[in-house]
């Protein structure tokens, strides 16, 4: 089968959340074994990543120095760990093969994904970033143009746009590795967001620029995955299934579910704004644009939930 796998953050960092650089290495090698072993049973595989982790630590360091530097933007943050995260993904995924004597070429592929310049997140932003901080050192930072919100007791916290993905541009290069054998990560982080220059290019080529927003990485996997015409959005987290009735005593796991089933239990507000909405989100939209089937579940049961014995499947309506 070819499978797109979206690696959630708890495949980038440490157990207990620590992103330091030995902790996410020893993290993405856990993962990248994982990997290797449903490469070496015979599938094709696409990885997409998270890098919420990372970006929060750059956007530290833009504060710490903003005095001194220029904060990067986000757009540039989103590049700069797409290439880091991808490096150390292709090293620890050739280790795990090489430990079974598999040869299978990996390629990086630092992408870019296009977002919607009219959405109204880039005039009213509302997706809150990174750590909260002072009135002081958010008003430096308001200085180079950013926008902060005041939280109340917890301090200020900076919020920015966050549009829908509408196309991956780096999908047909992707696709020739992927038909040549290569095993490609691709689309970190939603990919890094860009917006056509020109109302006369929104819905075509032409030139394009990165613009200060985020994307979530899930919605991203799932367009990338129909545009690869992938076998199964798989995306990975640290739960083995979806659930309902979460953290009561009538939580219960979803084993496999139609498109219609699943949207009325969207509907019914089992699923939270947070983690799991947004995944439960992209599985559907997999589906509903004629993906066979989205799978949520953890690192470690993806192998037994591509053979429908674990985690949460979403499949078509009968028709």
């Amino acid at each position: 089968m070819k499978l797109l796998i979206a690696l959630g953050g708890n495949a980038m960092t440490g157990v207990d959340g620590g992103a330091r650089p030995a902790d996410q290495q020893g993290a993405i090698a856990v993962a990248m074994d994982a990997v290797a072993r449903l490469i070496i049973d015979g599938h094709q595989v696409v990885l997409t990543h998270g890098n919420g982790p990372q970006v929060g630590n750059l956007l530290v360091k833009n504060e710490l120095a903003a005095s001194v530097v220029p904060p990067v933007p986000l757009d540039w943050c989103g590049a700069q760990t797409q290439a880091t995260i991808g490096f150390v993904t292709a090293c620890e995924l050739e280790r795990a093969l090489g430990a079974h004597a598999a040869d299978h070429p990996v390629s990086v592929i630092v992408t870019r994904t296009v977002v919607d310049a009219t959405d109204s997140g880039f005039t009213h932003p509302t997706k809150p970033i990174g750590r909260y901080v002072s009135a002081h050192q958010a008003a430096d930072m308001m200085r180079h143009g950013q926008v902060w919100e005041d939280r109340g007791e917890r301090g200020w916290r900076r919020v920015v746009a966050s549009p829908d993905p509408l196309e991956v541009l780096e999908t047909p290069t992707i696709r020739r590795l992927v038909e040549g054998g290569h095993v490609v990560v691709a689309a970190g982080g939603g990919g890094i967001p860009v917006v056509r220059e020109t109302e006369a290019d929104q819905s075509g080529a032409g030139p394009v620029h990165g613009v200060e927003a985020v994307i979530d990485k899930d919605l991203t996997a799932a367009l990338l995955a129909k545009s690869l015409d992938v076998d199964a959005l798989i995306i990975a987290t640290d739960v083995d299934a979806a659930a309902i009735g979460w953290g009561t005593p009538q939580q219960r796991s979803i084993g496999e579910v139609t498109v219609s089933q699943m949207r009325e239990l969207v509907a019914a507000g089992h699923f939270g704004s947070g983690s799991m909405g947004p995944k439960v989100e992209a599985a559907l939209r997999f589906v509903e644009a004629g993906g066979p089937r989205s799978i949520i579940t953890s690192l470690e049961r993806i192998g037994e939930a591509v053979q429908r014995q674990a985690g949460t499947s979403v499949v078509p309506d009968p028709s």
